[in-house]
């Protein structure tokens, strides 16, 4: 006999809902920036090693002793230019942007800080830092959670309604965010093409489902070693959603890095996204913030 599972393995199936996107668009776009620079693993911050994760040196292996500067210039190349790459391009294009920003990162680097409530991004939480949640106990995480939330308020002068640790949460992760309080959903998972709501403690809570497909996180697994790779993959996931879309719409997730998609190159496989998305009618180009309300009203939690 076949044991059963809390997993959900089956979704909405063959009958997704209609999203009603805002003027019936065929697609609802957003667009991520992971903001991790500062928050990272570092000798400085007392954890023994350097982190190099998805930079240019992250095949190599880090030292055992002593600081890895090489492995820190790379990341502080996202913090100091490529943020600032990436915000030029999309305010160039009028384009909004969801961050996921890292409490500690952005309390170190007031001016991008700043920069994001200026341009009225929404900040997602990305953790107090950029570090293994499934790793940390229950406390742990709690204190992680309570951390960020009053650091963010701080930094960007609003509480975050969004949740995204790193790669992967912890067993105890959604208890505690509920737990906390305030987060209006959660996107650590990327099961789903759409919003949908799960019960946690008895509560109903969203979740808008995020990707490491639709994402820059490729090059630093030398997956994509081009600006025309990252291009030719965005622009075929977008034409078959887009497709999809005059009978079922869905929404399309991008995630960005500034170490990674921040460098001159990669960011020209950005721009010529950017400029093909730019040739359709009917795209809703968004916040995450902005789905995961319109879900709320037009899609509340069943009974």
């Amino acid at each position: 006999m076949v044991e059963t599972s809390n997993r959900d393995l089956i979704g909405y199936g063959a009958s997704p809902p209609d999203p009603k996107w805002p003027g019936g668009a065929r697609i609802a776009l957003n667009f991520v920036l992971n903001f991790e620079e500062g928050s990272e693993y570092s000798i400085d911050d007392g954890d023994g090693y350097t982190e190099t994760a998805l930079t240019e040196g992250a095949s190599q292996t880090a030292p055992l002793k002593g600081r890895d500067l090489a492995g820190e210039s790379m990341f502080e190349y996202g913090s100091r230019v490529g943020f600032w790459r990436v915000r030029r391009i999309l305010q160039e294009r009028g384009l909004p942007l969801t961050v996921f920003g890292c409490a500690l990162a952005l309390e170190r680097h007031p001016p991008a800080a700043a920069a994001i409530r200026d341009a009225g991004w929404d900040v997602c939480c990305h953790g107090w830092r950029w570090v293994k949640h499934f790793e940390l106990s229950e406390d742990e995480e709690r204190d992680h959670i309570r951390r960020a939330v009053a650091s963010l308020k701080q930094t960007v002068g609003e509480r975050p309604i969004g949740w995204y640790c790193r790669y992967s949460p912890s067993v105890n992760t959604r208890r505690l965010l509920v737990e906390e309080g305030g987060f209006l959903y959660d996107s650590d998972a990327y099961n789903d093409d759409l919003p949908y709501w799960t019960r946690v403690q008895g509560k109903p809570h969203l979740i808008v489902p995020y990707t490491l497909s639709n994402n820059d996180a490729k090059f630093g697994r030398g997956v994509f070693g081009t600006g025309e790779d990252f291009f030719t993959y965005l622009r075929d996931a977008f034409d078959v959603l887009y497709a999809e879309g005059a009978t079922s719409p869905k929404m399309m997730s991008v995630g960005l890095h500034q170490r990674l998609i921040g460098h001159p190159a990669r960011a020209a496989g950005l721009m010529r996204f950017l400029d093909h998305v730019g040739r359709h009618a009917g795209v809703w180009v968004c916040r995450r913030a902005d789905i995961a309300r319109h879900w709320l009203d037009h899609h509340p939690y069943p009974g």
